[in-house]
C-alpha cells in the first residue's frame, strides 16, 4: 500500500514535504504478553535490528520478540523472534526457520556486530532474565552463549534484565567487545502493584525498582569473552539504562558510551584507555536536563548534529519531559540545546521511545527519527495519549529542528505504542528508510520517498588493522565546500541496531571532492572525486 505525498505550507504556498514516507506491511506483531496484571516488561519489548545476514548486499530484518511473561518461556509461535530476508527491492520473506533464530526466551534488545571478524553479522539479543548470542554460521545462526561465556547470572544482582547493549572495540585491539545495557531489577514474585485509576493496574513507576549495573565482556579472540566490569569501571555506577549511545566525544580514539537512564541522572563513561572507563556525566553536563530533574530516558543515538566534528547527544522521554539535546562543546563538555534548537517546544506534548540521527532528505544535514508512545496501557487523564504517530525532525541546518508527522506521511497507520527502531536504506534507492515496533501491534515499513532528487553516498567499511565492521571509525566528508562528519556505530535507538554502511547526504552535488577516515588502529586514509549514488566498499589499508 502506498500513500500520496501529503503537503505542507512553505511560504503561503503548497509544496511537497521536503521529507515523506510511505507505510508498507511486514508480516511481524509484537506480542509482549501484556496482561491485566501489568508485568513490567510488558511495555518495553520491541527491538529491531536491519542487517545483511547472508552477505547478499541487501539488509535484512530481524525482530525481537516477547514470550509467556511467568514462565520467561516462548510457549507458542506468535513470541517467536522473526528474521526476514531482502530480495533488494524492499520486499521480505521470513526465513526465521532456516536460520535457527526463533528464540527460547522474552527477549527485548538486539546488537549486531562481528566478534569474530569472519565478514559475518553476529547476533546479540538482550532479554528479560536471559540474553542470548548467535553465531552467524553463514546464513544460519548458531547459540553460543554458554560457549562464548555470556551465560552465567550475576553473582550479585542474579538473572539480569537487558534491553540490549553496543559492539564497540574498547582497547583497539582489532576485536569488538560487548557492552550490554541493563534495565531495572525485576522479579515477577515480588513485583509492586500500581494503579492508574481506582481499580485499575497499569504499570509501576522506575522509582519501585532496584538499578542494576551494566556489563562490559572484553573479546579474548577466541570464540570468548572476559567479564571486564568491575575492573573497567563500568559496574560501579548502576542505572536503568534504557538507550546506548557510542562515540568517541573527545576526539582521543577511544570509544565512549553514554546511557540514558530511566527516572535517574544519565551515565557517561569516559574511555581512559586500556579498557578502563571513569563516569563523567556530571562533570560533561549529561547526567540531568538543564532544568535539573530526572526524566524518563528513553532510546538515544550519540552522532554530529551541526556538522562540527564533535558528537551529540540526543534521547526521547516521555510528555512533559522533552527530547533532550546534549550539543558537544569540545574541552567545555556538553550544552543542554534542547529549546535553542526548536526541539522542546516540538516535542514537550510527545511521548517517545527510540531515536535516531540520520539524513532523511540528504541535503546534509543529519535529522531525527523518534518512534512514539506511551509506557502506560491505560489514559491518566484527557491530556495523555497513549498511542501516538510516529514523527520526524528535520534538521532546518546548524542543529534547528521542524517537527513533519502528517506531512511526512506518518499519520498514515493508526497511532500505536511504538518502541524499537532501525535505519537503513532498504529499497537501494539512496534514501533512507525506517523499520519500526508496537506493542501488540503490526510493525512498520516506512519507505522514505522524499522529493528532490539529491545526491548521497554510503560507506561500508572493512577493517584489516581494526575490526572488519570498523566500529569506531570517523569519516569526515567534503563536497561543495560544505563539510559533514559520521563515525561507523550500529548501537542506535531503543532496544535496537541499525549495522547498514555509513549514510551521507550531498544535496545537489554530484561527488565528495574528499572522504577522510580515521581507522580505529590510528590509520588515516584519504579518497579524492568521489562520484555520488552509490555504496563505497572501503578497504583499511595494511599497516
Amino acid at each position: 500500500m502506498t500513500v500520496a505525498a501529503a503537503c505542507i505550507v512553505v511560504s503561503g504556498q503548497n509544496a511537497p514535504s521536503p521529507i515523506h514516507f510511505s507505510y508498507r506491511p511486514i508480516g511481524f506483531r509484537l506480542d509482549s504478553c501484556e496482561t491485566p496484571r501489568r508485568h513490567a516488561p510488558e511495555t518495553m519489548a520491541g527491538g529491531v535490528a536491519v542487517f545483511d545476514y547472508n552477505n547478499d548486499g541487501y539488509l535484512d530484518i530481524f525482530f525481537t520478540n516477547g514470550a509467556d511473561i511467568l514462565s520467561l518461556k516462548k510457549t507458542a509461535p506468535k513470541y517467536s523472534n522473526r528474521l526476514f530476508e531482502n530480495d533488494g527491492k524492499g520486499n521480505f520473506t521470513d526465513v526465521t526457520g532456516k536460520a535457527g533464530l526463533a528464540g527460547t526466551g522474552f527477549d527485548n534488545g538486539v546488537a549486531i556486530g562481528d566478534y569474530d571478524n569472519d565478514g559475518r553479522e553476529d547476533i546479540f539479543v538482550g532479554g528479560i532474565h536471559g540474553n542470548h548470542l548467535y553465531h552467524n554460521d553463514g546464513g544460519t545462526f548458531t547459540d553460543v552463549t554458554a560457549k562464548a561465556g555470556l551465560a552465567a547470572p550475576d553473582r550479585q544482582y542474579g538473572p539480569l534484565w537487558s534491553v540490549g547493549g553496543a559492539w564497540v572495540d574498547v582497547n583497539n585491539d582489532g576485536l569488538l567487545d560487548l557492552l550490554v545495557v541493563n534495565y531495572l531489577a525485576w522479579d515477577p514474585n515480588t513485583e509492586p502493584s500500581c494503579e492508574a485509576a481506582p481499580g485499575k493496574l497499569d504499570y509501576c513507576h522506575p522509582k519501585f525498582y532496584k538499578a542494576t549495573p551494566n556489563q562490559l565482556f572484553l573479546n579474548n579472540g577466541d570464540g570468548t569473552f572476559r567479564d571486564i566490569s568491575a575492573e573497567s569501571g563500568i559496574r560501579a555506577h548502576p542505572g536503568k539504562g534504557m538507550g546506548i549511545g557510542v562515540a568517541d566525544y573527545d576526539l582521543d580514539g577511544l570509544m565512549d558510551f553514554f546511557i540514558a537512564n530511566d527516572k535517574m541522572n544519565n551515565s557517561l563513561f569516559h574511555n581512559k584507555g586500556g579498557a578502563h572507563f571513569e563516569e563523567v556525566a556530571f562533570d560533561a553536563g549529561v547526567a540531568l536536563t538543564e532544568d535539573g530533574k530526572f526524566i524518563s530516558g528513553m532510546g538515544a543515538d550519540f552522532r554530529d548534529v551541526d556538522n562540527d566534528g564533535l558528537p551529540d547527544i540526543v534521547f526521547a522521554a516521555l510528555d512533559g519531559e522533552m527530547f533532550p539535546l546534549f550539543r558537544n562543546l569540545a574541552k567545555r563538555g556538553f550544552a543542554d540545546a534542547t529549546r535553542s534548537s526548536g526541539i522542546a517546544r516540538l516535542t514537550l506534548p510527545m511521548a517517545g521511545y527510540s531515536s535516531t540521527i540520520a539524513d532523511f532528505d540528504n541535503d546534509g544535514w543529519k535529522d531525527l527519527f523518534v518512534t512514539r508512545g506511551h509506557v502506560q496501557a491505560l489514559g491518566l487523564g484527557s491530556k495523555v495519549q497513549i498511542d501516538q504517530p510516529n514523527t520526524v525532525f528535520r534538521n532546518l541546518g546548524g542543529a534547528k529542528f521542524q517537527a513533519l508527522t502528517e506531512e511526512a506521511g506518518l499519520s498514515a497507520q493508526p497511532p500505536a505504542r511504538h518502541r524499537g527502531s532501525a535505519v537503513a536504506d532498504l529499497n537501494a534507492d539512496g534514501r533512507l528508510d525506517v523499520v519500526a515496533t508496537a506493542l501488540s501491534a503490526p510493525a512498520e515499513l516506512w519507505l522514505n520517498d522524499s522529493p528532490g532528487g539529491a545526491h548521497w553516498l554510503e560507506l561500508k567499511l572493512d577493517g584489516t588493522a581494526s575490526n572488519r565492521d570498523g566500529i569506531g571509525a570517523r569519516i569526515k566528508v567534503t563536497a561543495g565546500g560544505h563539510v559533514q562528519y559520521n563515525h561507523v556505530s550500529f548501537a542506535a535507538g531503543y532496544a535496537s541496531s541499525s549495522a547498514a554502511p555509513t549514510h551521507f547526504g550531498l544535496g545537489p552535488e554530484a561527488s565528495a571532492s574528499l572522504i577522510e577516515i580515521r581507522w580505529p588502529s590510528g590509520i588515516m586514509q584519504e579518497l579524492k572525486d568521489v562520484v555520488s549514488d552509490r555504496i563505497i566498499r572501503v578497504k583499511e589499508p595494511h599497516p
